[in-house]
């Protein structure tokens, strides 16, 4: 059975196995080093960390189950995961956090363990997610943001730039500010528009001194979405093509696919909401 086929069954489990409870971890991470949050062959995943901190922590061999994938380079401040662990086991939260903490690298911290409901998953349950792109402003890019922002210099329309936010609020097919993961043909995708419409709450843009903040609340992200749109915004802003050509990216499903994808060093996940939340 390949890696896939193994997630695959594993994400179809709705609640543990008889003797076994549900914890939920709250994950941050610099996604500098690792090859996004999934498990590779090979390792290198956010995924595959927290796996062996948990086997080298209390030799118990479990899977933890992330919200959704972040790509290589993506940051997060509070990815949700969940694993099963025996009933048997009698720690407390700070005691698994400081447990995991010991075992992982200092670019991925557990910053919360709690005992969840035995039906809870942390990618099923999902009801939206909020992401942050930041850009850093001046000529010279400080130390300190490599790889912790996009480094964009020069003037921007920063008019131009609110507006095309604005039009990002709502409910939009995002066909053409998505990426293909190989799952699928691209002309088949294309035809199931349920699949790549997303609805977004909130748009927010911030000038904080040297950096511009991009925050997106919605429903769901596709793959690659957040970057796309961001990478999208910041050409208009720079003048290379017009507000309307954005607009058209999420009012005409029919038209090519933008090519713009900012830097996956910029985004964080900031964010997961669940139903009690």
């Amino acid at each position: 059975m390949s890696r896939s086929d193994v997630e695959s069954k594993a994400g179809l489990q709705r609640g543990p196995e008889p003797g076994s409870k549900r914890l939920k971890l709250t994950i941050a991470y610099c996604g500098t080093p690792w090859r996004g949050w999934q498990s590779q062959e090979g390792g290198g995943g956010v995924q595959d960390e927290i796996n062996a901190a948990i086997r080298k922590a209390t030799s118990i061999e479990t899977r933890a189950q992330g919200s959704g994938r972040t790509d290589a380079g993506v940051h997060a401040l509070a990815q949700t995961a969940h694993c099963d662990v025996p009933e048997t086991v009698r720690m407390s939260g700070e005691s698994w956090a400081n447990a995991l903490n010991a075992c992982l690298p200092l670019t991925i911290r557990i910053l919360c363990v709690e005992e969840s409901d035995p039906s809870f998953h942390a990618r099923f349950d999902a009801t939206g997610k909020t992401y942050r792109y930041r850009i850093w402003r001046p000529r010279m890019l400080s130390p300190f943001e490599a790889d912790r922002a996009w480094h964009v210099y020069g003037p921007l329309d920063m008019e131009s730039l609110r507006w095309c936010c604005e039009k990002l609020v709502g409910t939009h097919n995002f066909i053409r500010l998505s990426a293909n993961r190989g799952d699928m043909p691209e002309t088949e995708r294309r035809l199931l528009p349920d699949k790549t419409t997303r609805t977004i709450h909130r748009v927010d843009l911030r000038e904080n001194g040297d950096v511009i903040e991009l925050e997106f609340e919605g429903d769901g992200f596709l793959y690659k979405m957040v970057r796309l749109i961001v990478g999208s915004l910041l050409h208009v802003a720079r003048g290379r093509e017009p507000k309307e050509w954005f607009a058209s990216l999420l009012n005409d499903p029919t038209g090519m696919q933008s090519n713009q994808t900012a830097p996956a060093c910029g985004l964080y996940l900031v964010k997961v909401n669940y139903p009690a939340e």
